[in-house]
């Protein structure tokens, strides 16, 4: 009975043995003799798409225009509710053609400033391309520095971001005037700054009918960059008498005094139409600093109208000592014009001279410098600049 037992136990136990190796798995389940399918393993990362060097990228952002002379400040000017252009250039290093996809950020201007913040520029291989990109500070803006950064990305690249800046100027002035309607309607104005050496009137009176007129004015009396001293947009769509006597009356007047550092212009134009289809007109002068010479003082008038009736330009520009420029013009009857007058006032250069000439120049200049010079009596800084005109003007002569 004992061997019988035993005998048992000896052939039980191999079996035993045979179902645990073969069914011992990845699960580790023993109650399965039949072997597991072939798995394989992955990796414990992902090949990169990008093999070999990666491509450079490099982005410049410049604003529009000549470039700034080194002893002013490098970024623009602006004025709340104007535009600045900026032009972003996106170099490509690389030997393969790369679609950029160019970004927007900054941290104190808002998304809504600029025309776009995302775009996308096919770049060829070693060249570059640029995009337009304008930013509009808005109307609430606060005067002071801004910056913002244009990114590039694209596949198997690397960027370098480009960086623009520009400073936001507080407007000193600003007038805005925009009716349509039937009825009458009278308007005036008068602006005066001795420091932009600005003055400027405006008397307006219609009865009948308007789609739309605009009168829109802005002062800046230190003015730096392009920054227009004082800018004037007005505009008429569809103006027409209804009645026998209805008209558009109009006299408006600008002058930019030399004496208080001006261009030394001065405009007027007159209307009296019974009709008119549209008037589109500008006036910006500018005289902001001229310390290092790169920026010229200039007045621009620009006027573009259709309409039936009388319409008077009288412009002219006299520098004492320099020139005299006078312009004048008269229309009556149906007419269509456009006008673009400007007027420069460079800075002035001495004329050259030859041997005894310039020995004579320079003994007059020494004796006359203490003498003949007039002595400013008064204590105010608009004084003091009609003094400093005043003697500039005797030096001419």
């Amino acid at each position: 009975m004992k061997r019988l037992l035993l005998i048992l136990i000896l052939i039980a136990y191999p079996a035993l043995a045979t179902v645990e190796d073969l069914g011992s798995g990845p699960s580790g389940s023993t109650g399965s003799v039949l072997p597991t399918p072939y798995e394989p393993s992955l990796p414990s990362y992902l090949p990169s798409p990008c093999s070999g060097i990666l491509t450079d990228l490099k982005v410049s952002v410049d604003p529009v225009g000549p470039q700034s002379d080194p002893k002013e400040p490098k970024e623009p000017y602006i004025t709340q509710g104007k535009t600045l252009e900026f032009l972003v250039n996106v170099k490509n290093k690389g030997q393969t053609e790369v679609e950029a996809t160019l970004s927007v950020s900054s941290k104190n201007c808002p998304p809504e400033w600029f025309s776009w913040t995302t775009t996308s520029l096919q770049v060829p291989a070693g060249g570059s391309r640029s995009e337009k990109l304008l930013v509009a500070p808005d109307m609430n803006a606060i005067a002071g520095p801004y910056n913002f950064i244009v990114d590039a990305s694209g596949r198997c690249c690397r960027s370098r971001s480009g960086e623009g800046n520009f400073r936001v100027q507080d407007l000193d002035y600003a007038s805005e005037t925009a009716i349509s309607g039937t009825g009458m309607f009278q308007l005036n104005k008068d602006v005066r700054s001795m420091n932009s050496g600005i003055k400027s009137d405006k008397e307006i009176l219609f009865s009948g009918t308007v789609d739309a007129l605009v009168k829109n004015e802005y002062l800046v009396d230190q003015s730096k960059g392009r920054n227009p001293n004082f800018e004037e947009q007005d505009a008429v769509d569809n103006y027409n008498a209804l009645t026998p006597g209805d008209s558009l009356i109009g006299t408006e007047s600008f002058r930019s005094s030399a004496i208080f550092g001006g261009v030394g212009a001065k405009l007027q134009q007159s209307y009296n139409v019974q009709q008119m289809e549209f008037k589109s007109q500008s006036f910006n002068l500018q005289t902001g600093s001229q310390k290092t010479g790169s920026q010229k003082k200039t007045a621009e008038f620009k006027t573009a109208d259709n309409f039936t009736g009388f319409y008077l330009i009288d412009a002219q520009q006299i520098t004492p000592g320099q020139k005299s420029l006078k312009e004048h013009e008269e229309y009556l009857g149906s007419f269509e014009i456009n006008r673009r007058i400007l007027f420069r006032n460079k800075p002035t250069f001495n004329a050259p001279c030859f041997e005894a000439d310039c020995a004579n120049k320079l003994n007059i200049g020494s004796q006359s410098g203490s003498s003949d010079s007039f002595k400013s009596p008064c204590s105010s800084s608009t004084c003091n600049k009609f003094a400093d005109a005043l003697n500039a003007f005797s030096e001419s002569v």
